[in-house]
């Protein structure tokens, strides 16, 4: 089997023997047990217990504008980051979570307008991946999105949700600085902008 193509088993090479529901709020928690296949061996492992975290599949977008020759960036604060050093205030790509069985295309375009008052026409998809895949099943898409972006950041969000979202607007030519002032702290915003580094230099 080539591993460039396809993993070494599947779902099928996991037996689950339970699932124990620990918790239900913003997010859910349950206990699993279960064996899986091993490597290199027809046997399966001995009984192994996990606390799974659900979280619902997510979208997000970097939005850039060649023509102005910028990027934008939300900032909010994110309790997973509470303990952070340096701040729980993150900056970001604009994302969300899927709305029921909303696709992330659709999903995108409506945080877009909600985080930023931007509007999407195209969009390029770069990854779709398991920020967290150890204990968390969320399922993110990443994208981005060539718009019209405006002449100045602002507040945005839905109060009503509990968001207090700041877009900020960053030059081309800031670019390099936020990959080493230690600013990026998720996967999202680092693979986002990394793609837009290597986008600037083929252009």
């Amino acid at each position: 089997m080539n591993i460039l193509d396809h993993a070494s088993y599947s779902a099928t090479d996991v037996t689950i023997e339970s699932r124990t529901p620990l918790f239900r709020g913003f997010i859910q928690v349950e206990k699993v047990s279960l064996k899986h296949r091993l490597f290199h061996r027809k046997d399966y492992s001995s009984l192994i217990q996990r606390e799974l975290v659900h979280r619902p599949e997510a979208a997000g977008v970097l939005l850039y504008s060649d023509q102005q020759q910028r990027f934008a960036l939300i900032e909010q604060f994110r309790v997973g980051a509470v303990n952070d050093p340096v701040s729980p205030w993150q900056l970001e790509v604009i994302a969300g979570v899927l709305d029921g069985d909303e696709s992330p295309e659709s999903c995108i375009r409506r945080e877009s307008l909600e985080e930023s008052g931007c509007e999407i026409t195209e969009l390029k998809h770069l990854f779709s991946f398991y920020p967290s895949a150890g204990a968390c099943s969320e399922f993110f898409h990443l994208y981005v999105a060539d718009v019209h972006l405006p002449e100045d950041g602002g507040i945005f969000g839905m109060p009503d949700e509990g968001e207090n979202i700041q877009l900020h607007l960053f030059d081309y030519s800031q670019l390099e600085a936020l990959f080493h002032n230690g600013r990026l702290r998720n996967a999202p915003v680092i693979m986002a902008l990394q793609w837009l580094a290597q986008h600037i230099q083929q252009r």
